[in-house]
């Protein structure tokens, strides 16, 4: 008699393999974790050196004496605007195809750098005098 063929074995949960190779392909798909939060935490600390956010937290910390809890809530305004910015980015990713997203950011850039150009000629020109000619 030949032996009877014994069905294959049942699988016994996930296989760590399989689930540590998703996870590494989903890790080089996005860029890993590490390198998202090295690219958020530097473009948003250099964009934010000098800006207006920051002369005013060195204008509340020297008038208010109390550097501390200007730090705090000068953190804490930074932590909610951004929270923000990321849920609102999450959202229109659902909507919006990345390339059109990209897009419409940079068109949006190149208009407000626009608009506040104009704003600063307007500024800086001297006002016209329209008087009649006769």
């Amino acid at each position: 008699m030949s032996p009877a063929a014994s069905p294959p074995p049942e699988p016994q949960g996930p296989n760590p393999d399989t689930a540590a190779t998703e996870r590494q392909a989903s890790d080089s798909r996005s860029g890993g974790w590490g390198a998202a939060f090295v690219a958020s935490f530097t473009t948003v600390f250099l964009a934010e050196l000098g800006d207006k956010t920051q002369l005013a937290a060195l204008l509340l910390s020297a008038q208010s004496g109390r550097p501390v809890l200007v730090f705090v809530g000068a953190s804490l305004a930074l932590i909610c605007s951004s929270l923000v910015g990321v849920l609102l980015g999450r959202w229109l990713s659902r909507i919006v195809p990345a390339q059109q997203l990209e897009r419409a950011a940079g068109i949006l850039m190149v208009a407000l750098g626009l608009w506040l150009g104009r704003q600063a000629v307007l500024q800086l020109s001297p006002p016209s005098l329209d008087l009649p000619l006769s």
